[in-house]
């Protein structure tokens, strides 16, 4: 019998049939990164390139028995949140996956991109409450941010003091994303409690409308990351370099009449460390890299 092993990675968010975000893209990102990508759904939607026209949530109790019979089965390397869209569907989660001692990554899915709030305020609380003190990072961008803290953030000073504030409430560590500043550079702003330190990770933003995904991408490749063992600023520095790639590759199609997807099929170059596939994200040169990040709905 083979002694190899995949490094699995597990999704739990909604389904794009679109395919540019969602686990659709979680899951083409986890295997660009070589990991062994899997998926709870907890939303199905009708969606394409321009907009959602339907969702229909899966029950609570089902999510639960998804997560659950993979658990029974299959060892879990990382995990990856996306939208939660109620209060049940937050609990439900958090119940199966709070005794887990392995990276959690959470996506906060919180605003859509006319600036609407997603999410109740009392899912946002539960949201809070049950996910963040198990989660090993959460990736708001401004607008989720500026929400959860209740006040405005316009520099990058404000996004330091927001991403230090947010760790007030039980996180470990927060990656505060810039994209939504009117600057020439995508600045994103990493705290990481234990340390008290906040790093920055700056690259020129790529002029193209084809970031449907984005979102999804950075977060699935942070959570691949850390289940191929990197420490958390390394895991955030090649899933953003990663991003960077793939927004570029993607920037030469063209799919539907929307903001298309991010490039699903950059794979970076590949070498065997024992019987595992890590994955080297060559960076690209920093002023030739760059990300623009716009809310996709997961």
């Amino acid at each position: 019998m083979s002694n190899k092993k995949y490094t699995t990675v597990l999704t739990i968010a909604g389904s794009d049939p679109s395919g540019g975000a969602g686990i659709q893209a979680d899951l083409k990102t986890f295997a660009a990164l070589g990991c062994y990508g899997m998926s709870v759904i907890t939303a199905l939607t009708a969606q394409n390139t321009q907009e959602v026209t339907g969702v229909y949530p899966i029950p609570p109790k089902f999510i639960a028995q998804q997560l659950e019979t993979i658990f029974a089965d299959i060892k879990v390397d990382a995990i990856k949140i996306g939208m939660l869209h109620d209060v049940d569907v937050i609990e439900e989660v958090a119940n199966s996956i709070s005794n887990l001692s392995i990276p959690i990554v959470l996506d906060p899915v919180m605003v859509a991109k006319s600036g609407h709030a997603l999410l109740k305020d009392t899912a946002i609380k539960s949201l809070q409450k049950n996910l963040f003190p198990i989660a090993t990072l959460i990736t708001p961008n401004i607008p989720e941010a500026e929400l959860l803290l209740e006040q405005e953030i316009k520099t990058h000073n404000d996004m330091e003091h927001a991403a230090q504030a947010l760790c007030k409430n039980g996180l470990k560590a927060v990656l505060l994303k810039g994209g939504h500043l009117a600057n020439e550079t995508s600045a994103d702003c990493l705290y990481i409690k234990a340390t008290n330190n906040i790093h920055w990770l700056s690259s020129k933003r790529i002029k193209t409308k084809n970031t449907h995904g984005t979102g999804c991408t950075l977060s699935s490749a942070i959570a691949s990351n850390l289940a191929l063992g990197y420490n958390l600023l390394d895991a955030v520095s090649h899933a953003k370099d990663y991003l960077s790639q793939a927004i570029l590759a993607g920037s030469e199609y063209k799919l539907g009449k929307g903001h298309g997807p991010v490039s699903g099929g950059h794979v970076p170059s590949c070498n065997i460390q024992g019987n595992v596939a890590r994955w080297d994200v060559t960076p690209l040169p920093r002023w030739d890299s760059g990300w623009i990040h716009l809310l996709s709905y997961f």
